[in-house]
């Protein structure tokens, strides 16, 4: 069965393989197939955003197509950057920097608990006959510094305090267990195992692209 995965970011490609390993799922890259105009991200949530995406490779493609939109939510900046999270500055480098710029008064030991943020992803999965969501959250708080070179994004300066150490400090197992990815991708298993099962069939009654 193949499962197109509608992200043109490599990092999140390979945490998705990494997450959904063992399904028996062929798992399509965008650069395995025909070029696709990606959509602009207009939804108002990340959920409206990973449904668009899933929509649109699906109709596209005629492949089942799973996409999710993701990123920080930072409580002392009022949930930014939120959606805008990939678009908060040009580079990973520039948007820890601005987050950090704007903590900067809350450097104290006793800002703490101000310092609180959450990494959320959604994903939608859409096969044609139906469409699966499901959202993911991991709470934590922003440190004082980037740690670690693990990761990608705001990992550097999303700190866990169950175990000590930022997402940048944490191998890939470690972070696959908890992070807001495999939470949401964990919660759509048993669709996903479905959707194997279904076969190369479309729940639709659509054949697979590659009969056609």
């Amino acid at each position: 069965m193949k499962l197109l995965l509608a992200t043109t970011s490599e990092h999140k490609v390979n945490e998705i393989r990494l997450i959904l390993c063992g399904l028996g799922l062929d798992l399509l890259s965008l650069d395995q197939i025909a070029p696709v105009a990606a959509p602009l991200e207009i939804g108002s949530t990340f959920e409206e955003n990973a449904r668009l995406k899933a929509s649109v490779y699906r109709e596209a493609t005629g492949y089942p197509s799973l996409a999710d939109d993701s990123g920080l939510e930072v409580d002392a900046l009022g949930g930014s950057p939120g959606v805008f999270s990939s678009r908060f500055a040009p580079t990973d480098a520039e948007r820890i920097a601005r987050v950090l710029r704007k903590l900067e008064h809350l450097s104290g030991s006793a800002d703490r608990s101000r310092r609180r943020a959450r990494f959320v992803c959604s994903v939608c999965l859409d096969w044609g006959g139906s469409v699966t969501r499901a959202t993911g959250t991991v709470e934590g708080e922003i440190a004082l510094e980037p740690s670690g070179c693990s990761g990608f994004g705001y990992d550097p300066i999303f700190y866990y305090p169950p175990l000590g150490k930022t997402f940048g400090e944490m191998s890939e197992g470690e972070k696959n267990q908890i992070s807001h990815r495999a939470r949401a991708l964990h919660k759509l298993r048993a669709e996903l195992v479905r959707v194997r099962i279904a076969g190369s069939r479309l729940p639709g009654g659509g054949p697979d692209p590659e009969d056609r």
